[in-house]
């Protein structure tokens, strides 16, 4: 087998990229599709609806809180081990929802999927960097960045059809069978980088989970109308507890999250970038159709199809972004987008008042295709700039940004909504103000494409 960075051979590489998107596919779509069925599902149960929403909460939480350790757990005892785990373990789960017969049990069940999901995600794109060449790295990110954004969209109408179709079971258990296809081939297409003798922290792990987990959680349970004084305890003491697991980290040598490469201007600039671009994308496409509705009058129909260029933009735009990526500085790529998607976003926010459907679709796409400028090339800098043996860390960083700041967009969202601020340009104007962030933090970092890894960096496989 060739070294890791110079990637795999054919017809073996095709296989693997096979196995790697259909396990994204599985975790994509199980995340959004949930929210179909949620009506069905509080009524079959006889719970509130305000309840049936911990569905799709739990697997949200599960998600940021476990990437990162289980990306840690990946260099171990192997990428490919452990990602297979993850999508054993969801085809069980899958299961399992045929016996739910009340809420606790289904959020157990939800969990354990949600476990799974975070595996195979974990070390998903440290598999992709030892798929393809060094060279191609970004053509392959941005490939797997089509999956998640198609997946996203083809959720919410693949949930519909199978409740017209079967029971609400169905909706959980439909990626099943996916999962066990990626799993039949990624047994024998998908490379085993060499595992680790050093112990795991488990310690660490656990404080990064509850790290995560504690201050998502306090600002959920603000936005929920609890006690705001329990929601801001909950909130500090997954802050006392961030302090002392980061400092924990400092001393660590292998550290779970990943604080040696943070260190590094380009990591971090990254990462923030990434983080500002995912709340300023999430938080918009949230808050528009409150706005649409409300001061345009659209219907939820229009809504659906004005707002639809701007996943389809990034879809064809990411895999272009990606490839070049892998010739033109990632800094400039990404300020070139967010320079587009700021100007897209001030004219959304200064939409006449007498716009047309067309008038808010080419919008979108421009602002979409932006995004796309960004993201891919962005992913490809965060996992190119680690070492080898640090890729699926780096890795569960950008799943992480990824999820964390789609988290802090819902809670942009919810903040202007008890604002009475979500319908007008208030929303748009913040999204342009953190693009503008994103793209500032991508010229910063203005580079040449990552080093190709040395002679060192390349294990003997």
């Amino acid at each position: 087998m060739p070294p890791a960075n110079d990637g795999l051979p054919f017809p073996q590489r095709y296989f693997a990229i096979l196995a790697v998107s259909l396990g994204t596919v599985v975790a994509v779509i199980d995340s959004a599709i949930a929210t179909v069925a949620l009506p069905t599902l509080a009524r079959e149960l006889n719970v509130e609806p305000s309840a049936a929403v911990l569905v799709v909460t739990v697997y949200q939480l599960i998600l940021v809180m476990t990437l990162l350790p289980f990306s840690a757990l990946g260099h171990r005892i192997g990428l490919r081990r452990l990602y297979q785990y993850g999508q054993l373990a969801f085809a069980i789960a899958s299961v399992l929802f045929f016996f739910a017969k009340s809420l606790p049990f289904l959020l157990v069940v939800r969990a354990i999927q949600a476990l799974g999901a975070a595996a195979a995600l974990s070390v998903s794109s440290a598999l992709i960097r030892s798929i393809y060449p060094s060279q191609q790295l970004g053509r392959g990110l941005g490939i797997n960045s089509i999956v998640v954004s198609s997946s996203a969209a083809l959720a919410p109408t693949l949930g519909g059809l199978i409740l017209s179709l079967a029971s609400w079971p169905w909706v959980f258990a439909a990626a099943a069978p996916v999962a066990l296809l990626s799993l039949v081939v990624s047994k024998y297409a998908l490379p085993e980088p060499p595992t680790s003798d050093e112990p795991y922290d488990v310690l660490a792990a656990v404080l990064c989970a509850l790290t995560f987990g504690l201050v998502i959680a306090g600002m959920e349970s603000g936005l929920r109308g609890d006690s705001p004084v329990v929601s801001m305890a909950i909130v500090g003491a997954g802050a006392i507890i961030g302090f002392v697991f980061v400092r924990r980290e400092l001393e660590s040598k292998a550290p779970i999250l990943p604080v040696d490469l943070l260190a590094t201007r380009v990591m971090s600039l990254s990462v923030l970038g990434g983080l500002t671009a995912f709340i300023a994308s999430t938080g918009l496409m949230l808050s528009l159709p409150f706005w649409l509705q409300m001061e345009f009058g659209y219907t939820p129909g229009e809504v659906g199809a004005v707002i639809s260029p701007w996943p389809l933009a990034m879809m064809v735009v990411a895999p272009v972004a990606g490839i070049l990526s892998d010739r033109v500085p990632a800094g400039l790529l990404g300020g070139f987008g967010m320079a587009v998607a700021t100007i897209a976003l001030l004219l959304i926010a200064y939409l006449p008042a007498d716009a047309t459907h067309f008038d808010v679709a080419w919008r979108m796409a421009l602002s979409g295709a932006g995004f796309g400028f960004f993201l891919a090339p962005n992913a490809r800098l965060i996992v190119g700039s680690a070492p080898l043996e640090r890729a699926a860390s780096a890795g569960g960083l950008v799943s992480t940004t990824r999820l964390t700041g789609q988290t802090l967009g819902a809670t942009l969202v919810a903040t202007l909504l008890a604002m009475n601020l979500e319908s007008g340009r208030t929303p748009a104007l913040v999204a342009a103000g953190l693009a503008l962030v994103a793209g500032l933090c991508s010229i910063a970092r203005l580079t040449p494409t990552p080093r190709k890894p040395r002679a060192e960096d390349t294990p003997d496989i």
